[in-house]
């Protein structure tokens, strides 16, 4: 008892000394028991689907209730995800009404002819137009700082896939069934398919992390 007491209290500790990044979004309370931080890319199907279900269902009795605390990281898989993901913290605090209509859209823009004409497009649905969108891509102090945000999750972490989560500190890869996290924040923190994770649903990141980003500038005045 005392030992499950002192490990628990140590999967606190861990998660709290976390860097906050100021593009984090976080839902829940932020004394919340549980911590979750969920590394995605818009481009990701998996992460799509994760979107769609459970986390619906793990929003209304975890995160609602005050059991745990989700933040919400970028961890685009290419250019293209890069750019939807700028243009939803560009929204104006409706981050994730974006993230879901970009989720919702994705068939649509992600293996376009002209993606970035497609995202404009659900841009411009949210209220966004063409000219707010421009200048959001050209807003190189944010292409660093996911830049830099996503460097830490593969150096630090080990993120090398999406969708993937910190469970109290604790690396999680791949879509999760409902159950499948409620026993991860139930308790078990992680001990639950330990050795399976990585044989779970993900999309993995390009092998070559570093400047993954570099050619994004040459890419958006291309694209612009």
């Amino acid at each position: 008892m005392l030992a499950a007491a002192v490990f628990a209290a140590w999967l606190q500790t861990a998660a709290a000394e976390d860097k906050t990044w100021s593009l984090d979004v976080t839902l829940g309370k932020a004394d919340a028991p549980n911590t979750v931080i969920e590394y995605f890319s818009l481009n990701c199907p998996h992460c799509a689907r994760f979107a769609a279900d459970p986390f619906p269902r793990l929003k209304s009795e975890w995160i609602d209730t005050g059991k745990a605390k989700w933040v919400m990281r970028d961890f685009p898989l290419n250019d293209v995800s890069l750019a939807a993901a700028m243009i939803a913290h560009c929204s104006g605090g409706r981050y994730m009404a974006f993230v879901d209509a970009f989720f919702k859209t994705q068939g649509s823009w992600a293996v376009a002819q002209d993606p970035l004409a497609e995202i404009k497009t659900v841009a411009r649905l949210g209220g966004i137009d063409a000219a707010a969108v421009d200048k959001c891509l050209a807003d190189n102090d944010m292409i660093k700082e996911i830049n830099e945000r996503a460097k830490e999750a593969t150096d630090k972490y080990k993120v090398d896939s999406t969708p993937s989560f910190l469970v109290n500190g604790q690396l999680a890869v791949g879509e999760k069934t409902y159950d499948q996290f409620a026993t991860l924040l139930g308790g078990a923190h992680g001990a639950i398919e330990r050795g399976e994770a990585r044989k779970t649903a993900a999309t993995k990141s390009a092998p070559a992390r570093e400047g993954w980003l570099a050619s994004t500038a040459d890419w958006m005045e291309r694209a612009l």
